[in-house]
């Protein structure tokens, strides 16, 4: 039974390591290819439109938090090394970099609808089947949406240095731009508080409220895989 549980958890951890690594690398490129197609090639020369976690890997932040909140029990999410923009480069600075910071979001979104979709188009086999290997399937797919609605869902407050951010940013002009610019050095401090507060957990909780209202289907696969009980 020792042997089982401690299989199981490395199973776990593993799933858990490999989808994160996944949005992460799926976040960071899509950066990385808006910021190229305003007119930013630093990215790009950099190797950074690329699916390959080893482009955008910060040891901290893609490797050891991670790991530790997989092994721990906690829900795992992590960030990758910052994708370089020279603003100097783009065409309209404040607009591009607004489009810029959205792309990273939108791409996990993008990612948790498609899993979606496929977990809609193939529900009935997957709640019947029984076979190993789509256990192993739903395990990852349901892994790999709730990382990308997290990832997706973090980024955007707009606190700094989070994307929503630069979104903000992009958005606010004459005063409110000149308040945000003062705030901008306590960002870290203020995304402190936010995490302290456990925020996090009722925006993800509203979210994910929303989500099993509009794609029922989803809370039975959920249940199935044993992401929910």
């Amino acid at each position: 039974m020792l042997f089982l549980k401690i299989m199981t958890d490395i199973f776990r951890v593993v799933i858990q390591f490999a989808t994160v690594l996944f949005a992460i690398s799926i976040h960071e490129s899509a950066h990385a290819w808006a910021a190229d197609k305003f007119g930013d090639p630093t990215a790009r020369l950099q190797g950074r439109i690329s699916l390959n976690p080893i482009a955008h890997i910060d040891l901290i932040g893609t490797i050891i938090f991670p790991l530790i909140l997989a092994v721990v029990g906690a829900p795992v999410f992590g960030w990758a090394k910052p994708v370089m923009v020279n603003p100097y480069n783009l065409r309209n600075r404040r607009r591009d970099g607004m489009y810029i910071s959205a792309a990273g979001p939108a791409a996990n979104i993008a990612t948790a609808l498609v899993v979606i979709l496929l977990l809609g188009i193939f529900k009935s086999p997957i709640l019947l089947s029984a076979n190993g290997s789509v256990a192993l399937l739903l395990k990852i797919a349901t892994n790999l949406l709730m990382i990308n609605i997290f990832l997706a869902v973090f980024n955007l407050i707009p606190i700094p240095p989070l994307d929503g951010s630069g979104i903000l940013e992009g958005l606010l002009k004459g005063q409110a731009l000149a308040m945000f610019e003062k705030i901008k050095p306590y960002g870290f401090l203020i995304l402190l508080v936010v995490i302290y507060t456990h925020a996090l957990d009722f925006i993800a909780n509203f979210i994910f409220t929303i989500l099993f209202k509009v794609f029922p289907f989803l809370i039975f696969i959920m249940l199935k895989a044993g992401v929910i009980s």
